[in-house]
């Protein structure tokens, strides 16, 4: 790799999100190729929404991602080369139809902990799309508006938070 500025773009990313990663209980990163890396699966763990065949909506667990970050990534990002939703591919929601997934514009140069932010969003009805002139899936779109009481499906966060811990007072005897 000749260009020093997206080499050192791309060594931060993956410092980032393996630390994201290792402080989260609901997501794992894979690293697909060696340091620096451009492309990455992320897996997460959280509860998000799916439609059976019968239109049935069901809580589901599991959630994959692929992140690739393109040798112009810090000059254009088009989401479709960035972002590929990888499953489950009966996901509802607005913002995900088959392999799209959109988190909504997405500038160059966006980090890799945004973009795991955005997507564990979307997955978890935090963030979703209410317009359906908009949506990718309109038909998740209008269902959606109408469960708003549902979301966010789930409440746990994506970094574990850590608690403060208050030292004892000391006794003197």
């Amino acid at each position: 790799m000749t260009d020093k500025v997206f080499e050192g773009f791309l060594e931060r990313q993956r410092e980032q999100g393996m630390a994201l990663a290792r402080e989260s209980d609901l997501l794992v990163l894979h690293p697909l190729d060696p340091a620096p890396g451009q492309h990455y699966l992320a897996e997460f763990h959280c509860r998000g929404l799916v439609r059976r065949a019968n239109g049935q909506v069901l809580e589901a667990t599991q959630f994959g991602v692929g992140i690739w970050f393109p040798p112009d990534y810090l000059r254009r990002a088009a989401v479709p080369e960035v972002l590929t939703w990888l499953g489950p591919h009966n996901a509802w929601h607005p913002n995900v139809l088959g392999t799209y997934v959109c988190p909504g514009h997405l500038e160059p140069g966006t980090s890799l902990v945004d973009l795991l932010y955005q997507l564990f969003e979307i997955i978890v009805y935090v963030k979703w799309n209410p317009r359906e002139n908009d949506a990718l899936n309109r038909v998740a779109c209008a269902w959606a508006r109408s469960h708003k009481s549902m979301f966010p499906i789930d409440l746990r966060p994506l970094k574990r938070v850590r608690r403060a811990v208050t030292p004892s007072p000391k006794v003197n005897s």
